[in-house]
């Protein structure tokens, strides 16, 4: 019997698993949870507070000075001898010099003190080590010492109300790491480690975002940062140090054999087996993650699947070939190995 198309795989995983991707809101205290939330103006984080903050100064002031502007333009049409005195050198001096600079002054001023509170680093309650690549993004969980405790990709996980630092590199070309309702941007530049912190101020999904073009699949490098509660933090920590569970499905086990006899393991880690490359993402807990390429797709059997045998079609130019040579049954195996890694 012919094997099933990648993308009939991948629609069809997509479809029966709509409801995982679009998690509920869950409640936290009074308020609702922002899931998978994306947006510089609906923040959960002092950092992207005082950016927003700044912004609707800003619209504000440009909207009033260009009322202003209309208002002596249409002064100057239609006021007839009223509109001598907009002539007069006090009226340059006035509209045209000293009120510039001041609102320009006291700006810069707001701004500068603005965000200088937001940059200011305090004692981290977790340093997460980002690093750029084409098109994903490894994260290290790093100890009090630098020491690398965890690796992962394309998802981090910071305990609530607390700072987080973050460590950022890039591997190939100028990448630019952004969570607009936390943070501001920064960019991640080969050859140089740049640093910052921000928190987040209640737990939820924030969906972060590339914002530098870096390259054809630019537009598909995303990630996700998961807020919980210090205690959920450190549980999640300490399960994720631990190796990959073994199947307990037979066709989990088949998934593994052809997992590793299709030569998966030479991109890919997974603690715990024989799989120990490092050019791709850690998957040794894969099956935990919200989505799959890099906030590309949801996260599930049908998807999985899909990727494995069309990611050259889903993201063209990626380091990941297509394994279009394995049949259905072969691509439900390995899917429902790696789903069962969480």
């Amino acid at each position: 019997m012919k094997a099933a198309s990648p993308s009939v795989i991948l629609v069809i995983g997509t479809g029966v698993s709509g409801c995982t991707w679009m998690l509920p809101e869950e409640s936290h205290g009074s308020r609702p949870s922002l899931m998978w939330l994306q947006s510089a103006l609906i923040t959960a984080g002092p950092n992207a507070e005082a950016i927003r903050t700044l912004t609707w100064i800003m619209f504000a002031g440009g909207a009033a000075l260009f009322l202003l502007v209309l208002a002596f333009t249409a002064h100057a049409v239609f006021g007839g001898t009223r509109r001598g005195w907009m002539s007069g050198h006090r009226f340059v001096i006035i509209f045209g010099v000293a009120m510039p600079v001041a609102v320009l002054t006291v700006l810069l001023v707001y701004g500068l003190m603005l965000t200088g509170r937001s940059a200011a680093r305090g004692n981290p309650a977790a340093r997460i080590e980002v690093v750029g690549e084409r098109w994903w993004w490894r994260v290290n969980y790093l100890g009090p010492r630098g020491e690398r405790q965890l690796v992962s990709a394309n998802e981090i996980r910071v305990p609530v109300g607390a700072p987080v630092e973050f460590i950022l590199k890039s591997n190939d070309v100028i990448h630019s790491f952004w969570v607009p309702s936390l943070a501001g941007k920064l960019d991640m530049i080969p050859g140089r480690v740049n640093r910052y912190q921000f928190s987040a101020s209640r737990t939820g999904v924030y969906r972060g975002q590339c914002a530098e073009y870096c390259g054809a699949q630019h537009a598909l490098m995303a990630f996700y940062v998961v807020a919980v509660e210090r205690d959920n933090f450190q549980t999640w920590l300490a399960d994720q140090k631990r190796p990959a569970s073994d199947p307990v499905t037979e066709l989990g086990v088949k998934g593994r054999e052809l997992f590793l006899a299709s030569g998966c393991g030479a991109c890919h880690t997974v603690r715990g087996t024989a799989a120990s490359g490092q050019i791709g993402p850690d998957l040794t807990h894969l099956g935990s993650r919200k989505s799959i390429g890099a906030g590309s797709f949801p996260n599930n059997a049908g998807t999985v699947a899909g990727w494995i045998a069309s990611a050259q079609h889903l993201k063209p130019g990626a380091l990941m070939p297509s394994f279009s040579n394995l049949g259905g049954e072969e691509l439900r195996a390995i899917a429902e190995y790696l789903e069962g890694l969480k």
